[in-house]
């Protein structure tokens, strides 16, 4: 099978990239190498598929309705993992804008040229935060139009859209929400790197409402990439998936953890919950399990233990 996968050398694209080389596909990943962390991390991400004859990389921007046509063209991709996106609900607040063109725009030219090329199946991924504030655990039944950051209502948006283009072009379409996704390779802006960075440099960490009351259902990365391959594999015409751990953590217990990991101290800066932010993510899997398969397998300890392991060998002996 020749997958496409956009946002194919950041954090979980590149995780995915290597599950699905490792059992024999082919890859086409996609990325623009965008600055909004380095792209020579980025370009690490992918060192080792590189190698690999079954795997392409383009660097290009899937807003480039030409670039991307001649991909398709010339690629032919059977199946496609929109993972690319404009990400994080409070850098999102200062510039809508272009969350609007790289989420919403970008994802309708993906998704009209998967219709020209009779693609047989399109995976977008979504996120957690199309949730508000709904009340706990979030199911996918619930409503998700009262978004609290312009990136919650541009995923929000892309959803629509993909279920427009299963609608009227009877594309085989699924939808599936990351919940709190961390792991190896993690970006810079993601919450335990912060926090393992500013312990590390012996910095105040800035924990909304003091960790109290806040709570977070972390994901490890092979739980999520496992369930993207579920949702590309599944022949089901169109649906919508959580995939998160279903087993929220409070803030503060995290940071427990994570000292217990790291053997370093974390010196608290408490502040107020931002606007953007919800105070409780919270999956409801049932869905996933029934239809997908999907089952998160790994503690938080185990896998902060493997993030740990890959910040001090990518980032503690790296000069980027």
């Amino acid at each position: 099978m020749r997958y496409l996968v956009t946002g194919g050398a950041g954090f979980v694209g590149s995780h995915l990239a290597d599950t699905l080389l490792a059992r024999g596909d082919e890859v086409i990943c996609v990325d623009n190498f965008n600055d909004y962390y380095s792209p020579a991390r980025k370009r690490r991400n992918i060192a080792g598929a590189l190698g690999n004859p079954h795997y392409t990389l383009v660097e290009g921007d899937f807003r480039d309705t030409a670039a991307m046509e001649q991909v398709f063209a010339e690629h032919r991709p059977q199946r496609i993992a929109h993972l690319g996106a404009m990400a994080g609900p409070r850098p999102s607040v200062e510039r809508p804008l272009l969350y609007e063109e790289v989420n919403v725009r970008g994802t309708v030219n993906l998704l009209d040229l998967a219709r020209c090329y009779d693609t047989q199946g399109f995976v977008l991924a979504s996120t957690s935060s199309v949730y508000g504030r709904a009340a706990t655990p979030w199911s996918e039944d619930l409503a998700t139009d009262r978004p609290l950051s312009p990136y919650a209502a541009t995923k929000k948006a892309a959803e629509v859209l993909a279920y427009t283009f299963h609608n009227l072009y009877n594309m085989p379409t699924r939808v599936v929400r990351f919940f709190t996704v961390y792991g190896p390779r993690g970006r810079p802006d993601m919450t335990p790197y912060i926090f393992v960075d500013a312990m590390v440099k012996r910095k105040p960490i800035t924990l909304f409402e003091g960790g109290v009351g806040v709570y977070r259902d972390w994901t490890y990365v092979d739980d999520i990439v496992a369930g993207v391959v579920a949702a590309l594999d599944s022949d089901i015409p169109f649906d919508t998936f959580n995939l998160g751990n279903s087993s929220p953590v409070q803030l503060s217990d995290f940071i427990t953890l994570l000292e217990q990991v790291t053997d370093l101290e974390a010196v608290i800066d408490a502040k107020p919950l931002p606007s953007a932010d919800p105070p409780v993510t919270f999956a409801n899997i049932d869905k996933a399990r029934r239809l997908l398969g999907f089952e998160p397998r790994t503690p938080l300890s185990q896998g902060l233990e493997h993030f740990w392991q890959w910040y001090r060998a990518e980032v503690l002996e790296s000069t980027v």
